[in-house]
């Protein structure tokens, strides 16, 4: 006989905890046996048994899982297509790779208006350099030997769909302070890291080419991968969907874990080197003995959410993109061109249209950053601190309702004042980055305006994700925490 589902053991609360009646949806949405929907239910409920001797038989957990899990393999092709299905996904291969081109481009003119549509195009041969496109397979695999090297320590990712738990050395701070090393060794010995800014275009063209490439790699070898290693989001039999998407849900050389390492490292500690060949640029194009205080400002906010990210990299293992998301050319596209070409654009802005910020504005913009940092920071540690290990008696405060997949929803701390209260950190930050460049264009602001857009997307993902998943515990979770980021949207 089963022992007695006690909340309070499985999180080490008092006994004020949520219940969840129904939490088995999965099963009734297919069509099981009233008996067997009765004994699921039974089985999940958190009121006390007083009559289980009378019973002749209950499914164990072990039993009802094994039921789940088969009901999953059964739908494992993806049925709901994101991002416009077919067309939409083909569509978007060549537009964001023409969004990137068309604000490095703009950022680069006299008056970066958006009024002045389409900004003068250069000659198509100026647009490849061999030596940039060596440079960027230099910094990919300098990285890809940081990832490799045997310092930091190893650990388990979540549990993939067939139970095995894949392993992930967490060394990206290290490769951070590698790549710092390096690049002050440079700067001592006279190398002009402003360099990229006079070759940008040709750079970013050099990344997007590679990250192509890449993405075609990734989909031929996904071809031979089992059934079970194929991306939830990724498996819809259609071409170019699932190359955009991605096909292959953890494509691994031996232990070298592809989608992980550029999640993190060759982008993101990119978009920092970028940042500071901006700040040089800046003072010898300015004459300058020391960068402008909005360039100051720029750089270290953003050098502050790369060393976060990076310092709590183990956090990654947690998100939609490591359990959901295949790796296609959405996130190659993404993590190689897509985060350090178009997330340095304040930087590559003020290089060229230098803006003047008083003291007292610079003060209240670093406030407003450090709210939104922490508000970020403190909702992202409760939820993957909980995701990890909910019985932690350090989260004895929280509590939450239980689903029938064996996972919980919280509903207090921040999780419960708002959902997603990480995306309304991360919104706070992005106007932080943005103000320093001033009003006289819009263009600096196209980060914010992409990532609220990116993030009202990501909210109506993840709530049809869940709702899906834990069918009425979620419901139940919505009745508790009304209030969302874009209330106004849905």
């Amino acid at each position: 006989k089963p022992s007695e589902n006690n909340t309070r053991r499985y999180n080490g609360e008092p006994d004020s905890t949520e219940r969840n009646d129904t939490s088995c949806l999965i099963l009734e949405q297919k069509s099981k046996p009233d008996l067997e929907i009765e004994r699921v239910l039974e089985q999940y409920s958190l009121r006390p048994r007083k009559e289980e001797k009378k019973k002749e038989e209950i499914y164990s957990e072990k039993k009802i899982f094994e039921t789940i899990k088969t009901i999953e393999k059964t739908s494992s092709k993806t049925k709901e297509l994101e991002f416009g299905g077919r067309v939409g996904t083909f569509m978007l291969i060549f537009f964001l790779p023409a969004t990137v081109f068309y604000l490095l481009l703009m950022c680069k003119q006299d008056d970066p208006s958006i009024m002045n549509f389409p900004p003068p195009l250069p000659a198509l041969e100026s647009l490849w350099e061999a030596r940039m496109f060596g440079l960027f397979l230099l910094w990919f695999f300098l990285q890809a030997l940081f990832y490799l090297l045997p310092i930091g320590k190893v650990v388990e990712g979540l549990p993939l769909s067939n139970g095995r738990k894949l392993q992930y050395r967490i060394n990206g701070f290290y490769a951070f302070v590698l790549t710092a090393a390096a690049l002050g060794t440079l700067l001592y010995f006279q190398f002009e890291l402003h360099y990229l800014y006079d070759h940008f275009m040709q750079f970013a063209v050099s990344a997007a080419v590679f990250s192509l490439a890449l993405s075609i790699y990734l989909y031929i070898r996904s071809l031979k991968a089992p059934e079970e290693d194929l991306a939830p989001g990724g498996n819809s039999g259609y071409f170019i969907y699932d190359f955009f998407t991605g096909h292959e849900l953890n494509p691994r050389i031996g232990s070298f874990d592809l989608k992980y390492f550029c999640e993190l490292r060759p982008g993101l500690i990119g978009w920092v080197v970028i940042n500071l060949a901006m700040l040089l640029a800046e003072m010898k194009i300015h004459n300058q003995s020391m960068p402008s205080l909005p360039m100051i400002l720029v750089n270290s906010f953003q050098l502050l959410y790369v060393v976060d990210a990076l310092w709590n990299e183990e956090a990654i293992l947690t998100t939609m993109d490591i359990t959901h998301d295949g790796f296609g050319f959405m996130l190659a596209f993404g993590d190689l061109v897509w985060v350090p070409f178009v997330y340095s654009l304040q930087a590559f802005y003020l290089v060229g249209h230098p803006t003047a910020i008083s003291w007292p504005v610079a003060a209240a913009i670093t406030i407003l950053n450090c709210i939104g940092y922490y508000i970020f920071r403190s909702a992202n540690s409760q939820k993957n601190n909980f995701r990890r290990n909910p019985a932690d008696p350090k989260l004895a405060y929280l509590k939450f309702i239980p689903t029938a997949t064996g996972k919980g929803l919280l509903v207090t701390g921040w999780w419960g004042f708002v959902r997603h209260p990480n995306y309304l950190g991360d919104i706070i930050m992005a106007l932080a980055w943005s103000l320093p460049c001033g009003f006289n264009h819009i263009l600096p602001y196209f980060y914010v305006i992409y990532f609220i857009c990116l993030l009202v997307h990501r909210e109506a993902r993840d709530e049809h994700h869940c709702k899906q998943k834990y069918g009425l515990a979620w419901e139940r979770y919505c009745q508790r925490v009304p209030y969302r980021i874009f209330p106004y949207i849905y």
